[in-house]
């Protein structure tokens, strides 16, 4: 995530925002807890789902990193897919899960008036 911000306090913060919200927010798998990237997989409870990759230099350029499709509704079992996928090559991965049916992902939220990070344009 940020060479400032240890990844587990960076989800941690990400589950409460969305659990604040009224959506369901969860930490499928937990990687390392200083560096470890972070997968943030959006599901709308009817079969849909969307996934979202923070950029490593997020705080910094306050960008997304972008996977096939990121930011895009596909079939729930494509994403769950893609998230094995690189879970079996990054041992560090953290993969958090939010339900939601309106598809917020929560990363792009205003905070004290200001962006957490720049809405990516979705």
């Amino acid at each position: 995530m940020s060479d400032h911000l240890p990844t587990y306090i960076w989800v941690d913060s990400l589950v409460r925002r969305a659990g604040m919200a009224g959506a369901g927010a969860y930490v499928v798998s937990k990687g390392d807890r200083e560096r470890g990237d972070v997968l943030v997989k959006v599901s709308t409870l009817n079969g849909e789902a969307a996934l979202f990759a923070p950029s490593a230099l997020m705080a910094e350029s306050q960008s997304f990193d972008w996977l096939p499709d990121a930011g895009k509704f596909v079939v729930e079992s494509d994403v769950d897919e893609l998230v094995q996928r690189r879970r079996r090559y990054d041992p560090d991965l953290w993969v958090v899960e939010i339900e939601d049916r309106d598809g917020r992902h929560f990363l792009t939220e205003t905070v004290n008036g200001e962006r957490t990070v720049s809405d990516p344009g979705i």
